[in-house]
């Protein structure tokens, strides 16, 4: 059994502590926008913050998590889509196929918490995540643009989201 805050909301689940934490949120707590991609860590589309860091969760064992550790999946940036990355998402169409936007949508607001203004070689080396479609540039641009939009990256809402990207 695991004690988890997810979203703001503490959740008891029964799992073994090697489970993978990316599982528990699909499959335990049923918060799908957090995607499957490679299961090595490597592509991003399971990104989450785990006390504010972008952390991969497919890599992370539910033992390692802390009940008081907080996670936000991208059900949790923001209740009506009001984040500026989000937005910035939104206006510039980023997404292609789609699949491992709310892993880039989490990694690009961790860059902004730490660099409010990043400059193209910031954005190029904090966004590692993995896009098939290859939407780097419109990926580059929704960040600066989110980086203007202020608000230092934070929702405009702070309450945790029902609905996905």
């Amino acid at each position: 059994m695991a004690k988890l805050n997810i979203n703001g909301r503490v959740r008891v689940v029964q799992v073994e502590p090697d489970t993978p934490l990316l599982w528990v949120i699909r499959e335990q707590v049923g918060l799908t926008g957090t995607k499957y991609g490679c299961g090595v860590a490597q592509c991003g589309a399971c990104s989450v913050h785990i006390n504010g860091d972008v952390t991969r969760s497919c890599s992370i064992r539910v033992g390692d998590v802390k009940p008081n550790d907080k996670i936000v999946t991208i059900e949790g940036l923001s209740a009506a889509n009001s984040h500026p990355v989000q937005k910035a998402w939104a206006a510039i169409d980023v997404p292609q196929c789609g699949y491992c936007q709310s892993g880039q949508i989490m990694a690009a607001v961790a860059l902004l918490k730490k660099t409010p203004k990043p400059t193209d070689k910031d954005i190029d080396e904090a966004m590692t995540n993995i896009c098939r479609c290859g939407t780097y540039q419109r990926i580059r641009t929704a960040v600066h643009m989110a980086a203007g939009m202020g608000n230092g990256g934070k929702s405009a809402d702070h309450a945790p989201a029902k609905s996905k990207v």
